[in-house]
């Protein structure tokens, strides 16, 4: 199949048994998954909804959204699935384009998908080497590399220590500020040694890898992930039907704590079905390293009668 290398049935979406415990779709219900990405999640939901369940599925890149399609293609799935090739900060607007009601619940998968890091070539991974893009759509704007070679100095440490919680955002301010004088900084591996320079040696070593805060604060800021998450999170609300539920998976503490404060502020639409985000069991974080940060919190939108 022409897309096998991007939809590996042998690897399981993240926090997928508990995601459909907690959203229970039922026999034709309908649900929006507003991040496709591999459509692990979107296929487990379809399954579970037979035999004339929809959902409603959004994917912000273009190329994931096309082999979606060739997957479904001439499949049973095909007449149940709705593929839209936009950001999920325009779900109201895209709700109400196809007429996708009623809506019984909603998955937000905040993660990166396995094939941005191995499959993309758009830089998102600093284990290889490839341009400083890191869009997820190439009808943004703005790439990492006007970031990196562009944006003033307390830009870039303000979003380094903001959305990277990176403790060296200065040192590494300036050495891409010294080195971006001599050179345009346009590839990963570029960056990277750039940053190696600014750790101190005994950080590098580190369990996490000393780029990663840096190369996630860029993608944070290119794709501006966390106003987006606060501008959809009331629209998810209004589009729910009564009893409908929303389901997000964060995978870094800026998001949980937008979608825990969420839930607090919305006291009166919401009741939030985990008090505490529910994270991956060893076995499964065993099998998907990847999977180790991850945090599910989940809420159910109250009925005018409750």
């Amino acid at each position: 199949m022409q897309n096998k290398e991007i939809f590996d049935r042998t690897h399981k979406p993240v926090l997928q048994k508990e995601i459909l415990q907690y959203l229970d779709p039922n026999s034709n219900e309908n649900f929006v998954d507003a991040t496709v990405s591999e459509m692990g999640h979107t296929i487990s939901i379809l399954n579970r909804t037979k035999p004339n369940g929809k959902i409603l599925g959004i994917e912000w890149d273009p190329e994931i959204i096309e082999k979606s399609k060739l997957y479904i293609e001439n499949s049973k799935l095909e007449e149940r699935i709705i593929l839209v090739n936009d950001s999920y900060i325009n779900l109201k607007k895209i709700v109400a384009k196809y007429k996708f009601t009623p809506v019984n619940g909603i998955l937000f998968d905040l993660g990166m998908s396995s094939w941005h890091l191995e499959n993309s070539n758009k830089g998102f991974s600093f284990l290889k080497d490839e341009l400083l893009d890191m869009r997820y759509s190439p009808t943004n704007g703005l790439s990492a590399t006007e970031i990196i070679n562009n944006w003033q100095e307390p830009e870039i440490e303000r979003i380094l220590t903001e959305y990277g919680e990176e403790k060296f955002a200065k040192k590494i301010t300036k050495e891409i500020a010294k080195e971006r004088k001599i050179k345009f900084i346009k590839t990963t591996f570029q960056l990277v040694k750039i940053i190696e320079k600014a750790i101190p040696f005994k950080y590098q070593h580190d369990k996490i890898h000393f780029a990663t805060r840096t190369f996630q604060a860029l993608r944070i800021a290119v794709n501006d992930e966390l106003n987006n998450l606060n501008k959809v999170l009331p629209q998810a609300v209004e589009i729910l039907a009564p009893k409908g539920k929303i389901a997000i998976i964060s995978f870094h503490s800026l998001e949980d704590r937008i979608v825990k404060n969420f839930f607090k502020e919305e006291k009166e639409k919401l009741i939030p079905l985990t008090k505490k985000p529910i994270t991956p069991l060893q076995e499964e974080i065993k099998i998907n390293p990847r999977s180790r940060s991850a945090k599910l919190r989940v809420a159910m939108k109250i009925t005018n009668n409750q």
